[in-house]
């Protein structure tokens, strides 16, 4: 809604000046809209967050086609024969600009398809996001090329001046008076805007440099979750009691605390069952603007860690209950990253995660450091000793089956109740096989008849046993896991990596893979990498097809890399990372910034085979079009502004697209407005030759 108003009063205000173009413009809006939400119903596409932030980057973009189809309507009513029936004047204008708004409405279309080929977790989070991004673009195709031919020829007039003549608005006039200047300055220096160009492509390939980079922005979900581990050893009524002295200091030493509920262990019947060492305190937090404690959950993680560094008898994760269990189903970890070290020999294993771990405690930023818990289980080995069961003329056989009944319990038969049946279990009483001294009173029978003690039998010892062995793809793992605090995932890897490689030597056949996060980021990544090359590829044959010209398509290419450059400031002056969100920022900006370039260049050429000189035509073409390159820039970055200043749940994902599509129109912007009229006569040498040979002259000079 802020978003809307803001685009009511920019539309009356600055571009056209009128109420009856504006509600022309904004029925866009409503249609678009209804166009989408009944196709998405159709082809059962649930709305979601990312859906949702779809529509709103749609929603600038909505009024692109019909902001250009009524300009350029209400500039023909302006400037043509007044005696001309009003429906042809519309007809003719409408039709001048129908095909580049067609071709860049495709365009915009086509560059989200890599996201559609995104897979995993990457692909159920922003392909709804291209869906619904999608269905209102074509909506909006339908809207610009059917509707608004009908709906201008119903509500727009002729201006009632007598000669003819329409006064701008004030702020437009200003614009221009502005503007005109320095395009001429440029069109006569063409050189100097290909120097500013390139000044501001090393200042974004300066900046790139110092963004870091990470899957998704942590969400600030409002509320904690602390998992803590315990000694294996531990008994329930023990870890109960070490996590009620975790909740009293918590609550003492932090105000900002409401509430702490903590659950010991999970149920075999779930999804990820745990054990009695194993604890998940879920802590209830005030609204942020009562905190005392610290300011961001950044910090109040910071704070909480280091108050329970050395907690005794137990080591503590702190993270968020979605961002948990989103960790756990990525690598199976409990935290934002998963360091796995593969081998064989558990021992090994064993020793090269305790390396790992105290390395990965020394870089920057790590937080919460743990190893898998692989050992620490205590067990009670029996080892049957086969010369003494020779001697009493006993089998292994015979020491195992007792030891199963008396211990592990045999089934005796079943007892029914109506439908349902149960076994009868029978085993020794708890007091006769709890202790190893019971178990070794155990009697076994010889062939005999005598009773032989088990202790007779076997050798019975206490020892520390293995808790778990995990394995992927058939080979034996350990995880080191680590949250990454005050740094962004992609540098702190970066020196993970190098600090592991210097520091622990890997046996032949040991290797070390980063999981968590940082995994999805790169399998994201590298098929980012693959498909955005063909897409734009896509989008040059198409622009090529539609100019017959290979150097007007590259002309409009042009817009893609000082696009970029806007982006990449937004994320380094807001202090955000490159993300994935960012990603999907960047291919919708590159559909913006064609658009724009294309309603330039399209008049440019118009003008040229009307045999207007390449001066005039560059500096005209640009003035005239000065007004729809600002309105669709204006209409896509005031829709994004929302997403900007939210501060809500989940809006940390929306941001980092917002920003990189609202810092990228203002650098292409500048591009479409002052570099392509200052280069276009070395891109437009075919249409000269072609339709104005007088002017190929003229512009050589």
């Amino acid at each position: 809604m802020p978003s809307l108003i803001a685009f009511v009063l920019r539309n009356r205000l600055l571009m056209l000046g009128g109420i009856r173009p504006s509600i022309v413009v904004l029925a866009a809006i409503p249609f678009s809209l209804g166009f989408s939400f009944l196709a998405m119903k159709y082809l059962d596409i649930s709305a979601n967050l990312m859906s949702l932030g779809g529509l709103a980057i749609a929603l600038g973009l909505l009024v692109d086609g019909a902001v250009v189809m009524v300009e350029n309507v209400d500039r023909t009513l302006r400037e043509e024969d007044p005696e001309e029936p009003l429906p042809h004047l519309i007809l003719r204008a409408c039709a001048e600009v129908a095909r580049p708004i067609v071709l860049s409405l495709l365009i915009i279309v086509i560059v989200f398809l890599p996201l559609f080929t995104l897979q995993g977790v990457e692909g159920k989070t922003f392909r709804p996001l291209a869906q619904t991004m999608a269905l209102g673009m074509f909506g909006s195709l339908l809207f610009a090329v059917f509707l608004t031919p009908v709906l201008a020829s119903l509500l727009m007039r002729r201006p009632r001046h007598a000669s003819g003549e329409h006064k701008e608005f004030v702020v437009v006039r200003w614009m221009q008076a502005a503007y005109r200047p320095l395009v001429t300055f440029f069109v006569r220096k063409p050189f100097a805007a290909v120097g500013m160009a390139a000044v501001l492509l090393v200042v974004g390939g300066l900046l790139f440099t110092r963004l870091g980079s990470e899957f998704v922005p942590r969400l600030n979900e409002g509320d904690l979750l602390v998992r803590a581990t315990m000694a294996p050893s531990i008994s329930l009524e023990e870890a109960r009691d070490t996590m009620l002295r975790f909740e009293r200091r918590l609550m003492a030493k932090f105000p900002e605390v409401t509430t702490v509920v903590t659950r010991v262990g999970r149920g075999e019947v779930g999804a990820h069952a745990d054990p009695v060492n194993s604890g998940e305190a879920f802590i209830a937090l005030k609204a942020q603007d009562q905190w005392k404690t610290a300011k961001t959950p950044e910090e109040l993680f910071d704070k909480m860690s280091d108050e329970f560094r050395n907690f005794p008898g137990a080591a503590f994760n702190f993270t968020q209950p979605i961002a948990a269990a989103v960790d756990e189903l990525i690598s199976g970890s409990k935290a934002d990253l998963a360091i796995k070290i593969f081998g064989q020999d558990m021992d090994v294993l064993k020793q090269k995660a305790a390396e790992v771990e105290a390395v990965i405690r020394t870089v920057p930023g790590a937080e919460d450091v743990q190893k898998d818990q692989v050992t620490g289980t205590p067990q009670l080995r029996i080892t049957v000793d086969r010369q003494a069961i020779a001697r009493h003329g006993i089998n292994v056989e015979n020491v195992q089956g007792i030891l199963q009944t008396a211990v592990g319990g045999e089934k005796a038969g079943q007892i029914f109740e109506g439908i349902p049946r149960f076994d009868i279990v029978v085993r020794y009483a708890d007091e006769s096989r709890s202790t190893m001294e019971a178990i070794s009173r155990i009697l076994v029978a010889a062939p005999g008849g005598q009773k032989v003690p088990l202790s007779d039998l076997a050798r019975i010892e206490e020892i520390v046993g293995p808790r778990q062995i995990t394995r992927e793809d058939n080979q034996r793992f350990i995880t080191v896991q680590c949250n990454v605090r005050g740094r962004d995932i992609g540098s702190f890897v970066r020196d993970g990596q190098k600090a592991i490689e210097e520091k622990v030597k890997m046996p032949p056949g040991y290797l070390v893979n980063w999981g968590g996060q940082f995994k999805l980021q790169q399998e994201a990544n590298k098929r980012l990498a693959l498909v955005v090359p063909v897409t734009l590829l896509i989008v040059f044959l198409l622009l090529f097809s539609a100019f017959n010209s290979l150097k007007n398509s590259l002309l409009i290419l042009l817009n893609i890399p000082l696009a970029l450059v806007g982006g990449v400031a937004g994320l380094w002056m807001t202090g955000q990372n490159l993300s994935v969100p960012a990603s999907v920022g960047f291919i919708a900006l590159f559909g913006i910034a064609l658009a724009n370039g294309m309603v330039l260049v399209t008049y440019l050429n118009q003008l040229l085979r009307e045999g207007v000189p390449m001066e005039e035509t560059c500096i005209r073409g640009a003035c005239l079009r000065l007004r729809p390159v600002l309105m669709t820039a204006l209409a896509a970055g005031l829709g994004l502004v929302p997403m900007v200043l939210s501060h809500g749940t989940g809006s940390e994902v929306q941001r980092p697209l917002a920003t990189v599509v609202i810092g990228g129109l203002v650098t292409s912007t500048a591009l479409t407005l002052l570099v392509i009229p200052a280069v276009y006569r070395w891109f437009s040498i075919e249409v000269e030759k072609e339709n104005n040979p007088q002017s190929q002259t003229e512009g050589s000079r």
